[in-house]
């Protein structure tokens, strides 16, 4: 049987192409059981933005450990085949300059106001990718 080569990220390839992805999943606590929700995100420096809502779930989790995994996969080639996880502490933008920045850059996929800009700084980033792609996704 073969397959294709898993191939380690290193932490820039693995950013690179997290920025690259249209939409990502974050994972969160939720009630004591983990929850997942889709959620469209930009990459800025070294920190993952994204929005939310005063009312989500996802809130109760503001200065908590989260996971942030986002993917791309050729079906036919794996060619352009890679997946990335960055785990970090989610936290409120409150810097007002900040906040208008990202509302200007990171347009809402839902049609739901989203009226609240967080951040994840990943402490710890991994990432694979098949026959050692380096796609852009």
């Amino acid at each position: 049987m073969s397959g294709a080569a898993m191939v380690e990220l290193d932490r820039a390839t693995a950013l690179r192409l997290l920025s690259s992805a249209v939409v990502g999943r974050i994972v969160f606590t939720q009630n004591a059981l983990p929850a997942i929700r889709p959620v469209n995100h930009l990459v800025d420096e070294d920190l993952i933005i994204i929005r939310s809502h005063a009312a989500a779930a996802l809130m109760s989790s503001v200065d908590r450990v989260v996971a942030y995994e986002a993917d791309h996969f050729d079906p036919g080639s794996h060619a352009a085949s890679w997946s990335v996880v960055a785990t970090g502490i989610l936290r409120a933008v409150t810097d007002p300059a900040a906040i208008v920045r990202y509302e200007r850059l990171l347009r809402p996929w839902v049609a739901k106001t989203m009226d609240q800009i967080l951040q994840i700084e990943p402490r710890l980033i991994t990432g694979f990718s098949l026959n050692g792609a380096d796609a852009d996704g």
